[in-house]
């Protein structure tokens, strides 16, 4: 009977040695989505200005796209490197708090407009209705176009709901909190270094 909770002490004391590969996992997902989204927005900062300016009323819109976009940008280099976790973690869950609150909040949870998903808006029904009307009359009246469309997956609606931008500010609490991963980061073996001396 004691067999049990030992095998699974020594399990756990092997996996203690990997504990660092989820949190490499966290980084490696987030990095190219903040790089994207930075880079985008880098290419398109005069059009990201106006948009804080008159369409987020957010204050100072010149600065705040400037901090949006280079939190992203460097985030997600230091995401890849493990380098500086818990201290970019903090511009980058600000960031993300500021879009859940400013852009995303009015249309509820959901990314994409799913009546059958968890906590749809008022909208995802009619939405769905909508499109797969849409789908219907495009199949019997232009079936070409719609083969073209549906070809490489069913067409959705963008709902545009905290769903994507939460989630990411809960992987981002991981990495504040826990670091960026024994023995896969910059941050473990600096932070070795500096424990030696």
């Amino acid at each position: 009977m004691n067999t049990i909770p030992s095998l699974y002490q020594k399990t756990v004391d092997c996996l203690h040695h990997a504990d660092g590969l989820p949190l490499l996992a966290l980084r490696l997902y987030l990095a190219p989505i903040f790089w994207i989204a930075g880079t985008n927005k880098l290419a398109h900062f005069e059009d990201i200005v106006m948009w804080f300016e008159h369409g987020l009323a957010l204050p100072l819109p010149w600065l705040m796209a400037a901090l949006a976009t280079w939190t992203e940008i460097i985030g997600a280099v230091l995401l890849v490197a493990g380098l500086g976790i818990r201290l970019i973690s903090v511009p980058l869950i600000i960031t993300m708090l500021v879009a859940i609150f400013a852009v995303h909040w009015p249309h509820g949870w959901q990314a994409i407009a799913d009546p059958g998903s968890f906590a749809p808006n008022e909208n995802a029904a009619e939405a769905a209705k909508r499109l797969n009307g849409f789908l219907g009359w495009l199949k019997l009246n232009h079936p070409g176009r719609y083969n073209y469309i549906t070809e490489f997956g069913k067409p959705v609606i963008l709902n545009n709901g905290i769903e994507f931008a939460a989630t990411y500010l809960v992987m981002l609490l991981v990495l504040f909190f826990q670091g960026a991963g024994r023995y896969v980061s910059v941050d473990y073996f600096v932070g070795r270094k500096l424990l030696k001396k």
